[in-house]
């Protein structure tokens, strides 16, 4: 049986030596999505010293991941269609500079409603900033080994940046939960620094920046969109206000396609929604995404209300994940370059899926740590780990540079909004949890991620049979 397919262009044996200047870009890149992982994973770990010293209830803290979540997942595809027209360079940098000035603020007010308009900010700067590196990552570093050795790289930091996130949240919140706030300030001005000394000014632009009405549609309908979906399951998926909020976003969503079809200049070019490859790796990382990070949600609930361990030791004990992913990841842009990008993510869904189906035949109603929770944390290591720099390079595989941040934010896009969509139906299923006495109040939701993993491995084996039945 061959180990090519269609998504693998094969590539000299010998990649290019590269030089100390893209080294350097790599590093400011991986700076910034070391950040991005990293500020998640701390706040999220902070949330009960922030509620306990600001005096915020349950229902207001959320939106201290809500907001953050709202801001980036609702720019995303603009963000990186923006950089594509104003220059990646400029986006970055302004996106950036904004990141740590709202990360400052944050870490000094005493406003709890402050402090989600701060991380409103964040999320929407790193709707910038996100598809933005990944754009000049991928016309920075040419299609084939340098770019998958680039994007394996890449992604080492950005797992490491989450895991680091958790013991970090959880040292820093024993000091005070400011410094979770203030800490990111001096790496992103470090970033800062470097990216406007090390990052090539743009060559040229793509066409367009004529497409207000597109870009006022996909804004407010991506916004709205990502807001019904965090709403939902506090006020219920069939409540007049949630059924309201979805007809307006499809509304919103139809006038922009109905736009950017009859424009002379359209803000997205909806023609890259008809390469396979593209979809298909869109697909895979909601799958991806959405599974994982719903499963560490529940296990963070799991861990802390019902074992009642402490942050730290929680941390510890979800850590080997994203070990796994720091470990492995330096190996895949090899791999790929062999192996094509659909071997790669066939092998991360395999990885996904046997994680949480390990997990569920194993745990019965009081998992141990040794026989269940450690294996899948190995395995669901494995599958980000393959998966995530694989997919990144079959979402952007054969796209012109005039539209990488397009394709990236795409990409981004799937992700997040995939991820905050899986989370909302988890935790409407997951009713009552936070008073559980054992695993049981948690399996409908673990019976949905993992059904979600399937579904993704089920997604990849398709090309594969068809090719079989071909031969």
């Amino acid at each position: 049986m061959s180990l090519t397919d269609t998504s693998f262009t094969p590539a000299p044996t010998r990649a290019p030596v590269w030089s100390g200047r893209l080294w350097g870009v790599l590093a400011v890149l991986c700076v910034v999505l070391f950040l991005d992982g990293m500020d998640v994973s701390m706040v999220g770990v902070a949330l009960p010293s922030i509620g306990t010293e600001l005096g915020m209830p349950e229902s207001a803290l959320q939106w201290l991941v809500n907001g953050y979540v709202l801001g980036y997942g609702g720019l995303l595809l603009l963000g990186g269609r923006t950089a594509d027209l104003l220059g990646r360079r400029r986006v970055f940098l302004i996106a950036l500079g904004a990141f740590a000035a709202a990360s400052f603020v944050g870490g000094l007010v005493d406003d709890g409603t402050l402090l989600v308009v701060t991380r409103f900010i964040k999320g929407l700067a790193a709707a910038f900033t996100a598809p933005t590196a990944m754009s000049i990552l991928t016309t920075t570093f040419p299609e084939g080994p340098a770019r998958n050795r680039a994007l394996s790289i890449f992604t080492v930091f950005g797992a490491s940046g989450y895991s680091s996130g958790l013991i970090i949240g959880g040292l820093l919140t024993s000091v005070g939960w400011r410094w979770t706030f203030l800490t990111p300030v001096p790496l992103a001005l470090a970033a800062l620094f470097f990216g406007l000394r090390l990052i090539p000014r743009d060559n040229g632009r793509a066409e367009g920046g004529h497409d207000l009405w597109g870009a006022l549609t996909l804004t407010s309908g991506m916004l709205l969109a990502v807001y019904t979906v965090v709403t939902a399951p506090e006020r219920g998926w069939l409540s007049p206000l949630t059924l309201g909020s979805a007809v307006v976003v499809a509304a919103l969503l139809t006038a922009f396609v109905v736009i950017e079809n009859r424009i002379a200049h359209p803000l997205i070019r909806l023609g890259i929604l008809r390469v396979g490859t593209v979809v298909r790796a869109n697909l895979s990382l909601i799958a991806l995404m959405g599974s994982y990070v719903s499963f560490q949600f529940m296990m963070t609930l799991y861990l802390q209300n019902v074992l009642h361990w402490a942050p730290l030791a929680m941390a510890f004990a979800l850590l080997p994940a994203g070990l796994v992913v720091v470990v492995g990841s330096p190996v895949v842009g090899k791999l790929i370059d062999r192996y094509g990008t659909g071997r790669l993510i066939q092998l991360s869904m395999v990885s996904l899926s046997l994680g949480y189906v390990w997990f569920l035949a194993t745990a019965g109603n009081a998992p141990g740590y040794l026989a269940t929770i450690l294996p899948t944390m190995l395995l669901l290591g494995g599958g980000f780990g393959f998966g995530f720099s694989a997919i990144m390079a079959q979402g952007t595989e054969g796209i012109d540079d005039a539209e990488q941040g397009l394709a990236a934010g795409l990409l981004q896009t799937s992700g997040q909004v995939g991820s905050a969509l899986i989370l909302a139906v988890v935790t409407a299923v997951l009713a009552g949890s936070e008073h559980a006495v054992d695993l049981g109040s948690f399996r409908p939701g673990l019976n949905l991620v993992t059904a979600v993993a399937l579904i993704g491995l089920l997604l990849n084996l398709v090309p594969l049979l068809r090719r079989r039945r071909r031969a």
